[in-house]
């Protein structure tokens, strides 16, 4: 069990750690020096049953409040200290309502320095207590005076902990697996060494981790939990991790870092959260503001976005977008605090909802009932409610990132909702029932409607299809759930283009005839440069506007494309030309297709080549910069055959 100690400068936070493990917490010299904690201490009490209490022993003066939030940020009991001669000050309020805001829910309160108070002393100071916890975490915590320097009440106290151990609930390891670093050093002969407590998951010598936000891959050499080395750490541990990899040294890590499993990794810089602005808060949080925003281990700055009104009060509560300074590693529903830009005051926290929060349309109905869903705390809930919309779809993959599940966990919520999931090579899209029937509706509604507009034409471009009907699929999802079987004899695709199965354009058996005559002209050896109207009319002794109206025909229905006027090409000639300029990047150097390159590999004209590669560049298959073009990988197939 993790104790965070907590209260006002000097009133004796060092010095009951000390006394209750026999480790003195002030490890740096200046805090020796001055006599108060600077940075984060760390002692541990070893319990006959094979149990530790580890003790993180947090300063108490106000320049060091963003300290004492990252030591507060993983403990699993607080310890507030209260001194009897001085009473509840500043800091021990500001360190409350930051316990509170961070969700503490276990505590207990040592009133030390009771050697130097009298029996009426105590009871005024008790008073005083119950008065600044009313309506928080804490509140009804038990009160126990001690003294340091007697003695007096520390054994109560450590039993009183112990039990507390005992009765602590055991913490779940089947997340994954997140470290928030919180010191980063080098042993001689060892390494490097970073250590913090594991917010979720487990973590085992020799397992592959990486460094977010920075991306950096690493492995665990060795590791120590509550300062002991032991092969695996769980979720509340202290851990101190021995790290190695190819880029990692002191300089690559940072405080405010984590060690994650890097599926994880995923750093934000604009979060949707619910935050509680203090009742002691002076003004009202306008659209941005700035502020400190404390996560984990972490100090960022970060811009305020009301996202209920145009304001939020002093002792209110309500959704707002953070927008950070620089990207972090974070989990939804994670808790964070936020301070004044001066670092002089605590101004509010609360939990975090959505890791991957939209610039745009942040106040629209769809978004706030998106934010409420997300806002769930169970999992399981929160995506039911989400796959119940029925504007979305939903990556499980995200989905379990931002939350930190397990694969295991992640599979017992799909198990026990059911919904449709299309599993693509680099998604696993679900999508309620109801929502699929919509889905389903809605397509199929779109194109009656697009074909009763325009009855020559061979079908709906399927890139316009996805993005025109609800929920918006990604593009390979779209063309699975072309595939389902609501759909598969319902809908036809031909090639980029989407039909319902019952519209066909069909040539008249004079037409038919002359088509037969015209193909062959455009393919063989001649497919890279085909005859235009007029010279095939020429071949075949045919008017040269009848030749013209059946290219037109036969473009709507997906057999020819007009690359320039009157100059026409096998749709499978044009796909097989898209794939010699992909094959054309993928073997250059610097990733780019040059006019002369593919001119050599049609083994044609310079004219030529350029037209069909302008001809690409309006159909967006193509991204031209100068004369140099790169491929538009989601637009490969848009002239693929008949499927």
């Amino acid at each position: 069990m993790i104790v965070g100690t907590a209260g006002h400068v000097d009133h004796g936070k060092t010095s009951l750690v000390r006394a209750l493990t026999g480790v003195d917490g002030d490890r740096l010299k200046e805090e020796k020096a001055r006599g108060i904690t600077i940075d984060l201490g760390f002692a541990y009490l070893p319990l006959p049953d094979g149990q530790t209490l580890g003790f993180i022993d947090v300063p108490g003066h106000e320049r060091f409040v963003h300290t004492m939030v990252a030591g507060a940020a993983g403990i699993d009991i607080a310890l507030l200290v209260v001194a009897a001669d001085d009473g509840v000050m500043p800091q021990t309020r500001e360190h409350l309502a930051i316990l509170d805001l961070l969700g503490t829910r276990r505590a207990l309160i040592a009133l030390t320095k009771a050697d130097l108070a009298t029996p009426e002393r105590l009871t005024e100071v008790c008073a005083q207590i119950h008065e600044a916890t009313k309506g928080t975490s804490l509140a009804g915590a038990a009160i126990l005076p001690v003294s340091s320097a007697t003695g007096e009440g520390i054994e109560a106290l450590r039993e009183r902990l112990i039990a507390e151990a005992h009765a602590l609930d055991e913490r779940r390891h089947d997340g994954r697996f997140r470290l928030a670093v919180d010191r980063v050093f080098t042993l001689p002969g060892i390494g490097l060494i970073v250590t913090g407590t594991v917010l979720s998951g487990v973590v085992h010598a020799k397992d592959a981790v990486c460094l977010s936000p920075s991306g950096l891959p690493a492995r665990v050499r060795s590791l120590h939990a509550q300062n002991r080395p032991v092969e695996i750490g769980r979720a509340g541990d202290r851990c101190a991790l021995n790290l190695a990899g190819e880029d990692i040294g002191k300089d690559a890590i940072h405080r405010g870092d984590m060690v994650l499993d890097p599926f994880l990794h995923a750093p934000t810089d604009r979060i949707d959260a619910r935050l509680h602005l203090l009742p002691s808060e002076p003004r009202a949080v306008e659209p941005w503001l700035a502020v400190r925003l404390h996560h984990g281990s972490v100090e960022v700055g970060a811009r305020v976005v009301p996202l209920e009104g145009q304001q939020l009060r002093p002792g209110q509560t309500a959704d707002v977008q953070l927008v950070l300074d620089r990207p972090i590693a974070a989990a939804s529903h994670d808790r964070f605090v936020l301070r004044d830009v001066s670092a002089r005051r605590t101004m509010g926290g609360g939990q975090f909802i959505d890791l991957r929060a939209p610039e745009r349309h942040r106040r629209t109905p769809a978004r706030m009932a998106e934010r409420a869903a997300l806002g769930i705390d169970d999992p399981q809930r929160s995506l039911a409610a989400l796959l119940d919309m029925p504007s979305l779809s939903w990556d499980l993959g995200a989905f379990a990132r931002d939350r930190a599940l397990s694969p295991a966990v992640l599979e017992g919520i799909v198990s026990a909702l059911s919904p449709l999931v299309f599993d693509t090579a680099d998604e696993r899209i679900a999508i309620g029932h109801a929502s699929w029937q919509h889905f389903v509706a809605a397509l199929i509604d779109r194109l009656d409607v697009f074909h009763a507009a325009n009855p020559d034409l061979q079908g709906m471009a399927r890139e316009k299809l996805r993005k025109a009907v609800k929920p918006e699929l990604p593009p390979a999802a779209f063309t699975m759930a072309l595939q389902h079987p609501d759909l598969a004899e319902r809908v036809a695709r031909d090639g980029a283009f989407v039909r319902l199965a019952g519209h066909l354009m069909r040539l008249s058996p004079t037409q038919e005839a002359l088509w037969t005559s015209v193909a062959p002209l455009l393919a063989g050896e001649a497919r890279f440069r085909p005859p235009r109207v007029r010279d095939i009319a020429g071949v075949l002794s045919y008017p040269e506007a009848d030749i013209r109206h059946l290219f037109h025909r036969v473009a709507r229905m997906g057999r020819v494309d007009e690359v320039s006027h009157d100059h026409f090409f096998l749709r499978t000639t044009v796909h097989e030309m898209v794939q010699i300029a992909a094959d054309i990047e993928a073997h250059a150097a610097d990733g780019w297709v040059t006019a002369a390159q593919f001119r050599d590999r049609l083994d044609g004209g310079r004219k030529v080549a350029i037209l069909v590669l302008e001809f690409f560049d309006r159909h967006g298959v193509t991204l031209r910069r100068g004369t140099l073009r790169r491929i538009q990988p989601r637009y490969l197939d848009l002239f693929a055959p008949d499927t």
